[in-house]
């Protein structure tokens, strides 16, 4: 069984606390400790407990704080991504740590080999993935009928389109290498959720060119569209508040 802790999602910097009843890891570290140490305090735990920081890559709103790590939790991350892991994450090679499954996956976005991941607890999934331009064929199958999704919705391409931002940046965002839009997040989702499959959390909501109801709103029609025969709760994160979910 498998519970988490979303402590902020979004430019301004992530991290995500992921437990089951004895092992308990996070994903990025691009928050202040103050506030992760709030969110451990709420599932009774402390950085001590930390068994393993799973990187996703090297941008700073992923890894700012992480030195505050370096030499008191084990860091895996991919080749390429920062100088001082511990453990190199290969996609598609599983590893454990202590009684959680974990298998890294490729994603696509302007980094040093970015990844997703699927973190597995007993018959509970996790998938795991913010940061891609889109998905590469390579990872689809092993996201397929998860529990639970935590999955980019970065923008509203209207909305971006229509913003103040560069055309350089523009294009980047709603590149390959960029972030998934709400359209691109939910036909993904459409062809990948499942019969177990419990919550869909929308992450790095972009402040500028996204809003919650918009997210919502692009799921919703996709899923009718698609007739995704699930009953499913999607979820919009936020940036500056933490939420929980899993098998509480």
């Amino acid at each position: 069984m498998i519970s988490f802790v979303v402590v902020g999602s979004g430019s301004k910097g992530n991290a995500t606390l992921l437990f089951d009843e004895e092992t308990l890891i996070q994903i990025d570290m691009g928050l202040p400790m103050k506030r992760v140490s709030a969110a451990l305090a709420s599932i009774k735990k402390t950085k001590a407990d930390l068994q393993g920081i799973l990187i996703t890559h090297e941008h700073t709103d992923h890894i700012k704080n992480l030195p505050m790590y370096k030499g008191k939790v084990p860091i895996y991350a991919s080749k390429g991504t920062i100088d001082y892991l511990d453990h190199e994450v290969v996609p598609f090679d599983s590893f454990e740590i202590g009684s959680i499954t974990i298998i890294p996956f490729m994603a696509s976005h302007d980094a040093s080999n970015p990844v997703g991941y699927v973190v597995i607890s007993g018959e509970s999934k996790l998938v795991y993935l913010t940061d891609s331009g889109y998905v590469p064929e390579e990872s689809l199958s092993y996201l397929k009928d998860a529990d639970y999704y935590i999955m980019e919705s970065n923008h509203d391409l209207k909305m971006l389109l229509k913003s103040n931002r560069p055309a350089v940046l523009k294009r980047r965002i709603k590149g390959d290498e960029g972030h998934l839009s709400n359209v691109d997040s939910a036909l993904y989702l459409a062809e990948l959720v499942g019969p177990k499959t419990k919550g869909i959390y929308l992450a790095h909501l972009s402040e500028e060119c996204n809003l919650p109801e918009l997210a919502l709103e692009a799921y919703q029609k996709t899923f009718r569209k698609k007739e995704v025969p699930y009953n499913i709760d999607i979820v919009c994160l936020k940036q500056h508040e933490s939420t929980r979910g899993g098998d509480l």
